[in-house]
């Protein structure tokens, strides 16, 4: 084998390399017989070149070339030669020229493929990731991997160059709270105790604050035992981020940054140097979602004020019994919007059918809508649009009222969400306005528009424990006008929150924390976590920060996540080398699995299983 040692790669060669001997190492891609000439396409991760093995070769050659398969992997040794004008092939960008074997060497073969390996596979995922190994040699999953290897270094390039240092945070943790479900190491040398698989580095970056370094990052590996979907899975990698003496518009302007010299990196694209802000009330009233695909308008309106000279009663029950538990919310101290009617005008789309509105209805109805009115907008003879259809009747005597306020013209389409909750109007109606978006292809696939949705509330309430809860987590700090009502007014506190919103997807998430153990105590006893617990399980970070804590906040990009939508897809499988399927399963190596009991017995433990239902 030393002897055909590869000399170059299947992407490497070129005219200027002609009446050059080399040596490539492969897999075949493909093999065609022509009259006694053999063509091979022979692949690496470099690309592809054409081999040939002319008809005055020896027979021992032709013997060798006769016997691959694709996918066998070989060793070829031969001249380059530049190919006839004609024949050169534009799409490779070894098209000029082509190799003339001399030896070939079958270094192993291959067996029988359980699918074909090409450019973009239509292979079920089960069996790809089954045969990831197969899946990862396709045109397609080399690009995406190249892809994620080049954001990588460009993130450690970019961050290292504004001063952040690169520090790894422990594997195995304290189980604290943070959300979703831990994922538990059972101690050998401690019987009954456990650590925990890192949610995130959420306390040690904090503590990396307090140690003294104010730039801290790294790719980090985050683990969360909660349901798989396209773009999260058990375990992730995120681009952790803090910083210390600094306000929000300072991370916000950093992660600007940091995407920008990304995306111009790897894809050579020029994003705004400032990205769109939105506060979070204004994404949910316009866009009825905080994380808004902002490459198309669709903005859901207000409805409300068309509503009273209407005769439509469902919609006037929605806003009265709105109305009236918003009063009994404010006598205790709870925030309440009251009811909501929206309004989405879809332009140009009076044609769609009945069937057509009920599947959009069934969108809504998801989201807890219990329906939704439409109405269409045609010419009248006199030329002003008239309403038509559906909910149109009950809207009659104020039609000129409805269009113009509204901005419809003849041709379009109203459709309307109405709940004594008007958080629900907005998130049903938001998922019809997603559902919109993707049907008429509304969202281009090379566009990338970032937002940023700030002012999140502090609190939410728990009607299900009549308590409140951090709505994100409990070391966010409360922006200063809010801090002398916090015990008195949960409902109204925002927090120096935010998210960064790319395309529709939450693509990150971070705050300014509480670095004043006084504050943080106070937060923790508005959410019913006493200090007994509090110093259980978050005793080191509050000890911590007894000992001159600076002001600091950070963010958490979501590399995977952020690599998806540069790729185009809409699965994190995609550009991960091996994820887990939607349950969490590994095919190719079957994890989880059982093991035996000698290592469960050093580990102290039992199984017990679920009872089979009946």
């Amino acid at each position: 084998m030393e002897a055909m040692k590869r000399t170059s790669t299947c992407g490497a060669l070129r005219s200027s390399d002609t009446g050059n001997i080399v040596v490539l190492n492969g897999w075949v891609n493909r093999k065609r017989d022509h009259g006694g000439i053999t063509f091979i396409n022979l692949r690496d991760r470099y690309g592809i070149t054409q081999l040939v093995v002319d008809s005055d070769a020896s027979e021992e050659l032709k013997s060798i070339a006769a016997e691959l398969k694709n996918e066998y992997c070989i060793a070829a040794e031969g001249r380059v030669r530049a190919r006839p004008k004609n024949m050169v092939n534009p799409d490779m960008a070894s098209g000029e020229i082509e190799l003339v074997l001399s030896r070939i060497a079958i270094l192993t073969r291959c067996d029988s493929l359980p699918f074909q390996i090409e450019a973009e596979t239509d292979a079920k995922e089960e069996l790809r990731l089954k045969y990831r190994y197969l899946d990862l040699r396709s045109e397609g999953m080399q690009k995406r991997i190249k892809l994620r290897n080049d954001a990588a270094f460009a993130v450690r390039e970019h961050m290292i160059s504004e001063g952040f240092y690169e520090i790894e945070t422990p594997t195995f943790i304290k189980s604290t709270p943070e959300g979703a479900r831990d994922y538990l190491v059972p101690s050998r040398l401690y019987p009954g105790k456990f650590y925990a698989l890192p949610q995130s580095p959420q306390l040690y970056k904090q503590i990396l604050m307090v140690s003294g370094f104010d730039k801290y990052f790294q790719l980090a590996r985050c683990y969360r035992d909660e349901d798989a979907r396209g773009d999260r899975q058990p375990e992730f990698t995120q681009i952790d981020i803090e910083m210390s003496f600094v306000g929000r518009d300072d991370v916000l302007g950093m992660t600007e940054r940091l995407m920008g010299h990304v995306f111009r990196k790897t894809l050579g694209i020029e994003l705004p140097a400032k990205f769109t802000r939105l506060t979070y009330d204004e994404a949910m009233e316009l866009y009825g979602s905080d994380k808004p695909d902002l490459r198309y308008e669709l903005k859901l309106q207000d409805f409300g004020p068309y509503v009273e000279a209407s005769s439509f009663q469902a919609f006037k029950d929605a806003l009265a019994q709105g109305q009236e538990e918003q009063a009994a919310s404010a006598a205790k101290g709870i925030a309440n919007q009251g009811g909501g009617v929206k309004a989405l005008v879809v332009p140009g789309k009076a044609d769609y059918s009945r069937k057509q509105i009920e599947e959009l209805e069934a969108a809504a109805k998801i989201y807890k809508a219990k329906g939704m009115a439409y109405m269409k907008l045609a010419a009248g003879p006199d030329g002003k649009a008239r309403l038509e259809g559906g909910a149109s009747k009950f809207f009659a005597d104020n039609a000129d009222a409805v269009t113009s306020g509204l901005g419809a013209k003849p041709g379009d389409l109203i459709l309307l969400v109405a709940d004594k909750k008007r958080a629900i109007a907005n998130t049903a109606l938001g998922a019809v306005r997603s559902r919109l978006g993707k049907e008429l292809g509304l969202a281009d696939p090379k566009r990338f528009e970032f937002a940023w949705i700030i002012d999140f509330p502090m609190f939410e309430w728990n009607e299900n424990e009549n308590k409140w809860d951090a709505a994100h987590h409990m070391f966010t700090w409360p922006q200063e006008k809010y801090h002398s009502v916090m015990e008195k007014d949960p409902g109204s506190v925002k927090g120096d929150l935010y998210d960064l919103v790319l395309n529709g997807y939450e693509v990150a998430s971070g705050s300014i924390r509480v670095h004043d153990p006084e504050l943080q105590k106070r937060i923790f006893r508005i959410v019913g976590f006493n200090e007994a617990e509090a110093e259980k399980r978050f005793g080191f970070l509050t000890e911590a920060f007894k000992y001159g804590a600076p002001p600091h906040g950070g963010i958490a990009p979501g590399f995977d996540r952020i690599v998806m939508i540069m790729a185009g897809q809409s699965s994190i499988k995609e550009v991960i080398a091996f994820p887990k399927n939607s349950f969490a399963v590994s095919p190719m190596d079957d994890s989880p699995g059982e093991v035996d009991q000698k290592q469960l017995d050093e580990l102290h433990l039992s199984i017990r299983y679920p009872e089979k239902q009946a």
